[in-house]
């Protein structure tokens, strides 16, 4: 059986990371609690391997709520503290606060906006962009839209939102698609919107 031509960031012979990049990276979603998911995950990863949050997304998945950002909001003091003794998550005071914090901001963007979907596709003018990236060192960290992004995200009082982070969230929630043009998922994925 022929091996599929990937992206060069996806990590041969690791499964999660195989999955994620065949299923889920660069297909659009319009899913309140995946958006919300990939916002935890992203700020969560910030200084690690994608590869370690992978392997503990399972554990993020209970320890919050399912990525239920209404039931995260409500999270105590108490509960922050015993979510930094589960050793199945990153035990980071900072990572974990930001979360809670993420998600109290996440529900004030859907009271305004309808949708946190709604808000966040507005900065790709709601259909995703599409590159033709020929190598993986053509793919940016950051671009113009994840800066106004990210800004307008601190703004409204989130954090571990920085432009770098939101890029990687808008790769992953479809908002744009940084498959290399030799990756096999790239034309599938240009064709979502």
């Amino acid at each position: 059986m022929a091996t599929q031509n990937r992206c060069g960031w996806c990590e041969q012979g690791n499964d999660l990371y195989i999955r994620y990049h065949d299923e889920e990276w660069g297909v659009p979603v319009h899913d309140e609690r995946t958006h919300f998911e990939f916002l935890v995950l992203e700020g969560a990863q910030a200084g690690l391997s994608w590869a370690t949050i992978l392997n503990k997304r399972e554990a993020y998945r209970k320890a919050f709520a399912d990525f239920d950002p209404v039931k995260v909001a409500r999270f105590s003091e108490q509960k922050i503290q015993k979510l930094l003794e589960n050793p199945g998550i990153v035990r980071n005071k900072l990572k974990v606060q930001s979360a809670v914090r993420n998600a109290r901001a996440f529900l004030e963007v859907q009271k305004e906006f309808g949708s946190f979907d709604a808000y966040a596709w507005a900065f790709v003018g709601g259909k995703p962009r599409v590159y033709r990236r020929r190598r993986m060192k053509d793919v940016p960290a950051t671009t113009k839209e994840s800066d106004v992004f990210s800004r307008d995200l601190k703004k409204r009082g989130f954090n571990f939102v920085g432009s770098t982070i939101i890029y990687a969230h808008m790769q992953a929630v479809g908002m744009v698609n940084d498959h290399v043009v030799s990756c096999f998922r790239y034309e599938p994925c240009a064709k979502l919107v």
